[in-house]
């Protein structure tokens, strides 16, 4: 039996950055060995086993083979004579196909060192074109790897846009869409991942609404780079700076789907996008499956964001209104994070990359003075409950007033 740390953590180790996480190849041996030897079985499809001590994850070397379409139509095989070389071939990338052996000696059947040193993110065989989810990985290790300078080799994109013609992509389940832009999301350059998918035709298929934002103009004035679709772009490159969150990415993402649907006969206006933006947000959601809590804070900011971006010229009273819109009075943290994601839009242009945004700041403070502001019992004495909520409603206008003047 020889054991080999293989994939992530090799490539890792070679690039000089933190190990993620360390996996274990396992050649020569059966199920009954290594349970014998105090492993525990977790594997469904396929024999993974945890090590008794670490909890680490050891594999059985193992080969698979095309049986039907999308990305579950797999025949694993895994027997003691199943070779390392053979394992590291199923494997998506050539820099996630090295192994180290017990001695650290590296083993590099498919030239990954080379890549990694080209910085190049190229498929080890013609077996990749059998899982779509490589795609969505080769997009997300873009997205993890672009401010090192990694590109998708040309055969790479390739070869991924004749999945996409052939339809491989429609096979893939919303669950392991999400799963994989969920991922994509908090790595350091989200926006390298829908360059990648929409490079070899991915993003139409997987994100309909967000392909549609390319081609789409907006007034120069307000948007140097035009093009609605390289201003997402810019806004996912804003949004990765100013915050960790895949939920505020998320939002950031979806806050212009609106555009995507205004009629070219009246642009580069478009009048109405925010609440068209909150209805595909939801249609989207829904067709995916995302998690209740990031639809929501993309709705909002769908619908919100130009009235925020507008929030110095506003009165306290359409200010509470705003506030009210977006429940922050019983969500006020979805709301700070609501404002990054209007920050991450106005930045996200060229040239206001560093521009100041007093309105998150103004928004913020507003939604302090008005939180602070209760209707005592002296107050509501001789009032029903409409008049004790229009009273605290007038008090509140007045609160927002007042930080609008200290501010």
């Amino acid at each position: 039996m020889e054991v080999y740390l293989v994939g992530g953590a090799v490539r890792d180790d070679l690039l000089g950055v933190p190990a993620r996480e360390r996996d274990w190849v396992v050649v020569g041996a059966t199920p009954a060995e290594l349970e014998g030897r105090g492993f525990r079985a977790v594997g469904r499809d396929f024999p993974v086993f945890l090590h008794p001590q670490t909890g680490e994850e050891y594999a059985l070397a193992r080969t698979e083979r095309k049986t039907g379409p999308g990305y579950r139509g797999f025949e694993v095989h895994f027997a003691p004579d199943v070779t390392l070389e053979e394992d590291l071939g199923r494997r998506d990338l050539t820099i996630n196909a090295m192994a180290r052996d017990g001695d650290g000696r590296l083993v590099d059947p498919y030239g990954g060192l080379k890549d990694l040193e080209d910085r190049r993110l190229r498929h080890v065989s013609a077996a990749f074109a059998e899982d779509p989810v490589r795609i969505l990985r080769v997009a997300r290790f873009a997205a993890r790897f672009a401010d090192l300078g990694f590109s998708v080799a040309r055969e790479t994109n390739d070869l991924m846009c004749e999945m996409v013609s052939a339809g491989e992509v429609d096979a893939l389940v919303p669950e392991r869409v999400w799963q994989e832009t969920h991922r994509a999301l908090g790595e350091p350059r989200p926006d390298a991942f829908l360059r990648v998918l929409r490079a070899c035709g991915a993003l139409a298929r997987i994100y309909p609404e967000i392909d549609a934002l390319w081609g789409v103009p907006q007034p120069e004035r307000w948007h140097p780079e035009v093009d609605t679709g390289e201003h997402m772009l810019h806004v996912m490159r804003q949004a990765a700076r100013l915050t960790d969150s895949p939920r505020v990415r998320f939002a950031a993402l979806m806050h212009d789907l609106g555009k995507g649907a205004t009629p070219p006969e009246l642009w580069p206006r478009h009048i109405g996008h925010e609440e068209r933006g909150a209805t595909l947000v939801r249609r989207l959601s829904e067709r995916l499956r995302i998690p209740t809590d990031f639809r929501h804070l993309a709705e909002l900011t769908a619908r919100w964001h130009g009235l925020a971006h507008r929030a110095l010229e506003l009165r306290p009273a359409t200010i509470l209104e705003l506030l009210e819109h977006c429940d922050a009075f019983r969500r006020p943290e979805r709301f700070r994070e609501f404002l990054v994601a209007c920050e991450a839009d106005f930045r996200g242009r060229p040239g206001w990359e560093t521009r100041p945004y007093p309105e998150a700041e103004l928004l913020a403070s507003a939604l302090d003075a008005a939180l602070a502001v209760s209707v005592g019992a002296d107050e509501r004495r001789g009032l029903d409950g409409e008049q004790i909520g229009e009273l605290l409603r007038r008090k509140r206008v007045t609160a927002v007033g007042a930080s609008l003047d200290r501010g």
